[in-house]
C-alpha cells in the first residue's frame, strides 16, 4: 500500500514506499478474509501516519486549513488518512470485479445515453478504480487511463498483483504513439481518463484560483479533447465512508462541433469549468483529496511564462481576485 508522503513539493520526486510483495499480501488477505475483516487494519495504518509521518500530517493539516478556513482538529486529519487508506484497500475488490460489498450510486449517468466515446478528466480525488470498474460492468464502456510512464509502471505492478488482464487499461503518456493509441480506442467507443491536477516539468500548464490561491493544472487533457474532437466530461469516484461510493459525471465541453478558430477559447472555458467543479466537490468532500504535498507550491515557484494574452476574466477569478497566469492553448496536431 502506498504511503501518502509530503517530503517534496514536486509530487514526482517523492519516494514511493509501496512494494509489489506488500500489495500481493494485502490482495491475498483481502480475498481470503474479506473486506470487513481486513478493514480493521486501516485504523492502525491511519494512526501510524497521524503519529509518525510528520510530512504527510503537515500536508493534510495545511490542506484542511485552506479548505475550512481554520486549523483542523486531529480527528479530521485522521479521517483524511483513513479515507485514503480505504480507497487503496477497496482497489483490490474493484479490480477483482467484486462489487457485492459496496453501495454505489451514479450521478450523471445520462452522459452515456446513448453509450459513446469521451475523454474523462478528474483529479487525485476519491477513487478512480471504482469509475474504471463500473464503466466495464454497468455500461459496457471500458475506461483506459493515460498516465506518466513511471506511474504507469507502478500501477501495472498493482494490476499484476490483483488482475493482470487490466494492464491493457493503461496508456503511458510521453510516447510517440500515446495519442494515436488513445484516438484508436476512442474510435472504438471507449473512454479515456486523464487527471489534470498533476503534471511533469515542461508540460503545458494553466494557472487557476483554487480555494482562493493560484494553483497549476495540466492543460493536456483539455487540448487533447479539442484536437481529437471529443466530448469532455468531469469524473469523480467519491468515497462516502463505510462501503458507500458516489460516481459523479458531468459535461465540461463538447469539441465535436467546435471549429479550429474557436478551440482556444473553448479550451480555456473547459479548464475554468473543471477547476470550479473540482473545488466545489473538494469543499464538500475534503477527505477525498489525495495530494499529500503542497499543492499550491508550483504556482508560487513558477515564473510568468505561462501566459495567455487572449485570456478573459473567468467567474472564479473575479470571485477570488487572485492574479493568475496560464499556458497559451496553442493547437498542435
Amino acid at each position: 500500500m502506498n504511503e501518502p508522503e509530503a517530503e517534496s513539493n514536486q509530487w514526482h520526486a517523492r519516494r514511493e514506499r509501496g512494494h509489489p510483495a506488500l500489495i500481493r499480501l494485502m490482495a491475498f488477505l483481502s480475498r481470503w478474509a474479506g473486506r470487513r475483516a481486513t478493514r480493521l487494519l486501516l485504523a492502525p495504518i491511519s494512526l501510524y501516519f497521524l503519529l509518525f509521518v510528520p510530512a504527510a500530517r503537515r500536508a493534510s493539516r495545511d490542506f484542511l486549513r485552506q479548505v475550512h478556513g481554520r486549523p483542523p482538529r486531529l480527528p479530521e486529519i485522521y479521517r483524511h488518512f483513513h479515507a485514503f487508506a480505504s480507497t487503496i484497500h477497496d482497489r483490490v475488490f474493484f479490480l477483482s470485479g467484486r462489487f457485492d460489498a459496496f453501495e454505489i450510486e451514479v450521478e450523471g449517468g445520462e452522459c452515456f445515453e446513448p453509450p459513446e466515446s469521451a475523454i474523462l478528466v478528474g483529479a487525485h480525488f476519491g477513487s478512480f478504480d471504482v469509475l474504471r470498474a463500473m464503466g466495464r460492468v454497468e455500461r459496457d464502456l471500458p475506461i483506459s487511463m493515460m498516465m506518466y510512464p513511471e506511474n504507469a509502471r507502478k500501477i501495472q505492478r498493482v494490476l499484476a498483483a490483483i488482475n493482470p488482464e487490466r494492464a491493457r487499461d493503461i496508456i503511458p503518456l510521453g510516447r510517440i504513439d500515446s495519442m494515436l493509441e488513445a484516438g484508436a480506442r476512442l474510435d472504438q467507443g471507449e473512454l479515456i481518463g486523464m487527471l489534470a491536477d498533476r503534471s511533469l516539468d515542461g508540460d503545458p500548464m494553466g494557472t487557476r484560483p483554487f480555494f482562493g490561491r493560484p494553483a497549476r493544472f495540466a492543460a493536456g487533457p483539455f487540448r487533447m479533447a479539442a484536437i481529437l474532437r471529443q466530448r469532455l466530461l468531469f469524473m469523480a469516484g467519491i468515497y462516502l465512508g463505510g462501503n458507500r461510493y458516489r460516481i459523479h459525471f458531468e459535461p465540461l465541453a463538447d469539441f465535436r462541433q467546435v471549429s479550429r478558430r474557436e478551440r482556444s477559447k473553448a479550451v480555456e472555458a473547459a479548464m475554468d469549468r473543471y477547476v470550479e467543479r473540482l473545488e466545489a466537490l473538494v469543499r464538500e468532500h475534503p477527505e477525498n483529496w489525495f495530494n499529500f504535498f503542497d499543492f499550491w507550491a508550483g504556482a508560487r515557484d513558477t515564473p510568468s511564462w505561462e501566459t495567455g494574452s487572449q485570456r478573459t476574466d473567468s467567474p472564479s477569478r473575479r470571485a477570488n481576485r487572485e492574479p493568475t497566469t496560464q499556458a497559451s492553448p496553442e493547437e498542435r496536431s
